[in-house]
């Protein structure tokens, strides 16, 4: 077989190995373009500070030090906002996947009472919603201010992750549910059993949304929350940057200060910029690589019917 594919190849003509050639060139420099703005970003926060600031750091770093990085981790309450990020995240994530797969999985189900109303419902509140003011009313008497679960409990039913996951149970042959039924399996069981197994791919593709949702979030802080110890991380960081940022347009204006000086000297906008997003997007990016084969497949399989 080996030989045989060897021969294949040697025989291809000119223009298949010029299609191929064009082709790796042309996906390289896709996955150029898609690695580039990452590694841009990473060594200006590694970079001397005042050419970062200048734009001059495009391809290599110069100065290279780690005080931006030291200087995040200073920040006060950072753990503790990380904690909340990574609890909301998680719980938050597992909410979603479970609420998304069963609702999902019984959208499906023309036992169902009132099937087609309950979904039609569902599916209105994504291209419909009360406003800011209503909602925060409603978080407010449901008192979930100042409280930990109003980072979760809005988001556990997401229309567009019911959606996704109730076309990739419709792709499903429903002879194995049939089969389990006959066999005297109930709802239940053939959710956690049959169906669980099954869906996956979609419920990692639907894992990998709300957990980037949850681990972004901070409007709802915003609005919801004055208790510092519930604030998550990507807030405290909010906070951090418009805080640097104003000592470092004070030190642009102001060199008679020792304060502002000092912060000109080891900080600017843009390192603190740079810094605040490479600390936010990094933890996304190494869960990322353990569901992309979920991923892939959910989301292709999900989206289109059959």
């Amino acid at each position: 077989m080996i030989k045989k594919a060897k021969k294949q190849k040697m025989h291809q003509s000119f223009e298949d190995r010029m299609v191929s050639v064009v082709c790796y060139v042309v996906f390289s420099l896709c996955a150029l373009l898609c690695i580039y703005p990452f590694y841009y970003i990473f060594i200006n926060t590694i970079s001397a500070n005042d050419l970062s600031a200048r734009g001059a750091i495009l391809f290599w770093p110069q100065g290279v030090h780690l005080k931006n990085y030291s200087s995040a981790l200073q920040i006060n309450g950072l753990f503790q906002a990380a904690s909340i990020s990574v609890m909301r995240t998680v719980i938050g994530t597992i909410c979603t996947v479970s609420a998304s797969a069963f609702l999902g999985f019984m959208f499906t189900q023309d036992k169902m009472w009132h099937k087609k109303l309950w979904y039609r419902l569902t599916i209105a509140t994504m291209y419909f919603n009360a406003g800011i003011i209503p909602w925060f009313l409603v978080m407010k008497n449901m008192h979930l201010t100042n409280n930990f679960w109003g980072y979760i409990l809005p988001a556990i039913v997401s229309p567009f992750h019911i959606v996704l996951t109730k076309t990739f149970v419709e792709s499903i042959p429903k002879e194995l549910q049939e089969a389990a039924e006959i066999d005297g399996a109930g709802i239940m069981t053939v959710f956690f059993k049959i169906m669980v197994p099954v869906i996956k791919p979609i419920m990692a593709t639907v894992a990998i949304f709300a957990a980037v949702n949850q681990w972004n979030a901070f409007q709802d802080t915003l609005l919801l929350v004055t208790d510092t110890k519930l604030y998550p991380l990507q807030f405290v960081l909010y906070q951090y940057l418009n805080q640097a940022s104003s000592l470092s347009a004070l030190a642009n204006t102001s060199s008679s200060s020792s304060l502002a000086a000092a912060a000109a000297t080891t900080q600017t906008a843009t390192s603190i910029r740079m810094t605040i997003t490479v600390i936010v997007v990094l933890p996304i990016m190494m869960v990322y690589p353990f569901f992309q084969k979920y991923f892939v497949k959910g989301i292709m399989i999900g989206a289109v019917k059959g």
